[in-house]
């Protein structure tokens, strides 16, 4: 396996092979540097400068690449990802890299997309023939370890959602938590099984049908100094979803390995919170379940208590996700957080409006929003706020309990499902709520296709604003 902590490195000037970034505004002057020949070679590779094109050309008695960008004074994260995928291996640096992305953050961004197109998931099988590794040089020596950080948590949310369910159950969930516990001197504790029964209701109920090497569990890790502003992660950690008793059709059951991508996701923002040493008291939890089927599987009908003191009638068992939320939601905010996050592959409503790319994001207060929003933009992560519209509180209603988790007529499900978090969640507290796909059903240049992180980048970045670099 690639040492990605080796695939940047600070240029003192090692032999290297030239990368030319050029756009298409740039590209007339940058030819005339070149002599007949390599000209010659890019009008043989029809190469025209636009975002994504790669050519070679002899250079000497070696060769150069070429790599077209959308501007060459405004990197993108992706913009070096085409030339990280099909380069062959070897160490490589950027001409004129004190040019490149004007004056503001220059080739930082680019440096998580060389990163991330160089992922893969092997766990499950051996490559044909091993894939060697692209390292590029930089001068932006400040820029490597903060994108080898945010690039390894990225792909750390995608070995965890490529992960079937069989290897990447709830134990196995607590088991990550317990390794970054470990690396970054936190604490953990479980509630799991039968003992859930009392204190988180819900997580129980939603979990207790699977078997008992899948049994049900909520991770809690607490980190940093008690003093500093306290911070609560949730992610939901559904890791397999039959859809249960409302049972999915295969087709829909197809990709439920990854509706524990909230967990993955908020893993994987703890790990760089603690791994940057911000100065938050962070509070991560984790309702860790499979929604199986058995004979003591919930049902439709059901009402079930919430650790809140809520009852809430279930109207589809395949609405779990928010159920187990609620229990964990309402953890967080008993310990009176100055913020709460969570990340939930929640609703297929939240694709059919916004798609795979777009996670919906909710937050309470136009700040946090607008905080949101802005990082997403800027480190190449957007997120798409839909609303908390209370005149859609009332389809909650239940004739027989205080809430139900599923209303019928489809209206509006992604803000209907946020509405129920949002029960559970103390007044005057700071929320904001990722209904995001952790998914790409295809692949983009430092983006393959299979299991992704969307939102968290976003996250990290608002966070780093508020708290503090």
């Amino acid at each position: 396996m690639t040492d990605r902590n080796a695939l940047i490195q600070p240029d003192h000037g090692q032999s290297a092979i030239a990368l030319h970034l050029v756009d298409k505004a740039s590209l007339a002057d940058w030819t005339k540097t070149l002599n007949a020949g390599q000209r010659s070679a890019l009008a043989a590779q029809k190469f025209e400068g636009g975002a994504g094109e790669v050519a070679i050309v002899p250079d000497g008695d070696g060769w150069s690449a070429v790599g077209g960008v959308a501007s060459t004074a405004s990197l993108s994260s992706w913009c070096l990802a085409r030339l990280a995928e099909v380069l062959p291996g070897g160490t490589y640096r950027l001409a004129r890299e004190e040019a490149l992305g004007g004056e503001g953050t220059g080739v930082a961004p680019a440096l998580h997309g060389w990163l991330t197109a160089q992922y893969r998931f092997d766990r499950y099988r051996k490559e044909a023939k091993a894939v060697e590794p692209r390292v590029l040089l930089t001068k932006a020596v400040k820029a490597i370890e903060p994108s080898l950080a945010e690039a390894s948590a990225v792909m750390m949310v995608r070995d965890l959602v490529n992960t079937p369910a069989e290897d990447m159950g709830p134990a196995q969930l607590e088991a990550e938590a317990r390794a970054l516990a470990k690396a970054h001197h936190a604490t953990v504790h479980v509630h799991a099984g039968d003992t859930l029964e009392h204190d988180y209701p819900m997580v129980h109920a939603v979990g207790r049908a699977a078997s008992r090497h899948h049994a049900p569990r909520l991770i809690e890790l607490e980190w940093g100094d008690p003093a500093h502003p306290r911070v609560a992660i949730v992610g939901k950690g559904v890791c397999f979803d039959s859809g249960g008793l409302d049972i999915k059709p295969s087709s829909g059951m197809a990709l439920m390995k990854k509706d524990m991508g909230g967990a993955a996701h908020a893993l994987a923002l703890a790990g760089l919170i603690m791994g940057h040493g911000l100065k938050v008291r962070l509070h991560l939890l984790v309702p860790a379940v499979e929604n199986a089927i058995s004979g003591n599987a919930f049902r439709p009908g059901d009402i079930l208590r919430s650790r809140q003191g809520l009852s809430v009638e279930i109207t589809n068992t395949d609405a779990e996700g928010r159920l187990v939320l609620g229990d964990a939601l309402t953890r967080a905010t008993e310990m009176k957080p100055e913020l709460v996050i969570d990340f939930a592959t929640l609703t297929g409503a939240a694709r059919v409006a916004l798609g795979p790319d777009l996670p919906a994001m909710f937050a309470r207060t136009d700040e946090t929003a607008a905080g949101l929003l802005r990082a997403g933009l800027e480190r190449d992560d957007p997120c798409w706020r839909l609303p908390l519209h209370d005149g859609y509180r009332e389809w909650l209603k239940s004739d027989v309990a205080d809430l139900q988790n599923s209303p019928s007529g489809g209206f509006a499900g992604a803000s209907v499902a946020a509405l129920f978090l949002d029960r559970f969640v103390g007044e005057a507290i700071d929320w904001a709520h990722f209904d995001t796909f952790a998914w790409r059903p295809a692949g983009k240049p430092g983006r393959p296709k299979g299991g992704d992180a969307l939102g968290l980048r976003a996250a990290w970045g608002f966070l780093l604003e508020r708290f503090g670099a």
